[in-house]
């Protein structure tokens, strides 16, 4: 019989990289040099814009609570006899649109593994090999649970989580906490943990949008006359219920405006992505476009602050249907400014955020 080890034994030093632990029996299992782990998490992605493939990932998406709130008694039904019978086939069309067909996956799929290679690398440069960067999807692959286990496989007594959505949500943030700790009670040997909060008010972030917009002015002919803001939606109920989300995206434009210095006309607000009949939060960014364009404005500039990565919602949504909506009520010109992705500057503010969650973990 083993003896009795303490919580996270120390590797015997007289034989670095072995995983042979201090005063251990020969037969005591291997355990690796320990780490921090960095688990940075998105929205998720289909494997493919087939039938099948697209029929997966909605199903795990819409069946989730945090995203559609209803009963199942109520909502199963609806969701596996008729979305799921028609959906998948427009969304597939939607997706087959804007894949990145070289590498044979999502766009949202290259950019985050982008960002984890790049966060990866300052992480390194940073605290060595102590610190493993890694990514996860909610939905689809590779899944939380999946790098939740390579992690702690890797030696990582410690893990802090990162969902890369600058505005808290219970449909984005939550729901992504939330596989963390499903994936967490699996393991015999649950590492420390910790989540990374909202960071919609970053100062480096924040920078990082301005310059985004900066750049996308700079490069036009003619200056967009006005900047919309557009986040994904949610049903108004859920901001009676307590969520921060429409506040926080609120600030988030608010300070964008400041920092380019701009008067309030000129930064609007608006919201995306509306499904159901329920009511969502408004303005609705597909009707407000063509408002605008009605009202006289014939140049527009469209950002995403709640993306952190261009995805269906960006690439295709905004760029294809809210473009075609502004220039069918008369606009001329619509600039879509892209995520903030890999950019230089958006690394380095996630890094930010990240080092400063690291702290008393690192040295």
């Amino acid at each position: 019989m083993l003896d009795a080890q303490p919580a996270r034994c120390p590797i015997d030093h007289d034989t670095p990289g072995t995983g042979r632990l201090a005063h251990a029996p020969a037969d005591h299992p291997p355990v690796p040099q320990a780490k921090t782990g960095v688990l940075i998490a998105n929205l998720g992605t289909p494997d493919n814009y087939d039938y099948w493939s697209m029929r997966r990932y909605l199903n795990e998406f819409l069946s989730d609570k945090r995203v559609i709130d209803y009963p199942s008694w109520k909502w199963q039904p609806l969701l596996q006899l008729i979305i799921l019978s028609k959906r998948p086939f427009t969304s597939g069309a939607n997706y087959k649109s804007i894949w990145n067909h070289d590498k044979g996956e999502s766009p949202l799929m290259t950019i985050t593994r982008d960002q984890t290679a790049k966060i990866a690398a300052r992480m390194e440069a940073r605290f060595g090999g102590d610190v493993v960067v890694d990514f996860c999807m909610r939905y689809g692959n590779p899944s939380t649970r999946s790098k939740v286990r390579a992690l702690v496989e890797q030696g990582c007594e410690r893990i802090l989580f990162f969902p890369l959505y600058p505005q808290y949500a219970g449909a984005t943030t939550a729901t992504a906490n939330d596989q963390f700790f499903r994936a967490l009670m699996e393991e015999k040997w649950q590492p420390a943990a910790r989540t990374v909060p909202a960071y919609c008010d970053h100062p480096a972030y924040i920078e990082a949008l301005a310059q985004s917009v900066e750049r996308a002015y700079a490069a036009a002919e003619e200056k967009p006359e006005v900047l919309v803001t557009s986040y994904h939606g949610m049903p108004q109920r859920y901001l009676r219920e307590g969520d921060p989300y429409h506040c926080q995206c609120a600030k988030t434009t608010r300070l964008l405006r400041e920092r380019l210095g701009w008067p309030e006309d000129k930064v609007q607000t608006t919201f995306q992505s509306v499904f159901g009949s329920e009511e969502w939060l408004r303005p609705y960014t597909v009707d407000h476009v063509a408002e605008l364009a009605r009202s006289g404005v014939r140049r527009l500039a469209v950002v995403a602050p709640a993306f952190s990565a261009d995805c269906i919602e960006t690439l295709e949504e905004i760029n294809e249907e809210i473009r075609e909506s502004f220039e069918e009520a008369g606009g001329e010109k619509f600039t879509y400014i892209p995520c903030l992705n890999d950019d230089d500057a958006h690394i380095a503010a996630l890094c930010s955020v990240i080092e400063a969650n690291l702290q008393g973990w690192t040295a």
